[in-house]
């Protein structure tokens, strides 16, 4: 059962592309799963339908979230339809299988005010400070992701010609341009703040951390929560509430869909679309406050 699933998790990365991430995810999920089929008594390669109908009920009593059980149920229905292909199975017990209904939940967005709010706190008089208004500025000019973010390397980010070039999901490549203020705080903290934060000479890390290495997404996450806390924004902050509110301000000011799809990294517009709804409920909001018949 074990090297199933690392034959499973090597074709995912050989073969599609994933992340290392997506990866551990599934590696995750499978794990748990073959834990449940152990527990009784059942192995992967003698599943019937209702033995995964079993254990996705099974989820739904422990609590687990909608959400979660449709990931673990597209990891499950990727793993076995990968054994039918490899002739390890001759049925898929999750073919047909419907995954549950989603709650489509708005993220967390800043108001413009709030943005600039936040940009500011970072101090300019220390290297951390500078790198930290650097990241601030650059997540919120571009969009990308965090793991994005702190992935790119001094040669990614390109201050003559102001864009950066990141890798996202499925090691997909994309360039998005950088505004000037962002481009700013960049060319600022490598001139002054990197120097100093960096010892090793080699290290090609563009954001480390005090150790002159590469920043981790737990630590972006912790000088994230402390400006939110020191800009007093009583709102659910996450690592992606820049990213969020790049797309929506986008929107709210003219910017296309398809565009915004292109530099979020979006394989599919409907993840981009969310972000549509955000934008017709300020409209109602500017609708209900100006019209005077509203």
């Amino acid at each position: 059962m074990d090297s199933l699933i690392d034959e499973f998790i090597d074709y995912l990365g050989s073969e599609k592309g994933l992340a290392v991430n997506t990866l551990e995810s599934y590696g995750r999920d499978l794990k748990q799963y073959q834990d449940y089929l152990r527990s009784d008594g059942a192995s992967i390669q003698a599943v019937s339908r209702a033995k995964v109908i079993d254990y996705l009920l099974y989820l739904q009593k422990q609590g687990k979230a909608t959400a979660t059980i449709a990931r673990r149920l597209a990891a499950l229905r990727a793993f076995y339809q990968f054994l039918v292909r490899e002739k390890r199975l001759d049925h898929d017990p999750t073919a047909d299988l419907e995954s549950p209904k989603l709650e489509r939940r708005l993220p967390s967005v800043l108001t413009v005010k709030e943005v600039e709010t936040l940009l500011k706190q970072p101090s300019p008089n220390d290297p951390a400070g500078l790198r930290d208004r650097a990241m601030l500025e650059l997540l919120y000019a571009t969009g990308i992701r965090v793991s994005e973010l702190i992935s790119l390397d001094v040669s990614n980010v390109d201050l003559a010609m102001q864009f950066l070039r990141c890798t996202g999901k499925g090691s997909k490549e994309r360039i998005i341009p950088v505004g000037s203020i962002a481009t700013k705080a960049v060319r600022e903290y490598i001139t002054l703040g990197r120097p100093k934060l960096v010892p090793d000479q080699n290290e090609s890390a563009l954001f480390v951390n005090h150790h002159g290495k590469r920043l981790t997404r737990q630590g972006f996450w912790k000088i994230v929560k402390k400006y939110a806390a020191k800009a007093r924004i009583n709102k659910d902050i996450t690592p992606h509430t820049l990213r969020h509110s790049f797309a929506t301000h986008l929107l709210e000011n003219g910017a296309d869909l398809r565009s915004v799809q292109e530099m979020l990294g979006h394989a599919d517009i409907s993840t981009t679309q969310v972000y549509t709804h955000l934008t017709k409920g300020r409209l109602k909001e500017v609708y209900s406050r100006a019209h005077p018949r509203a």
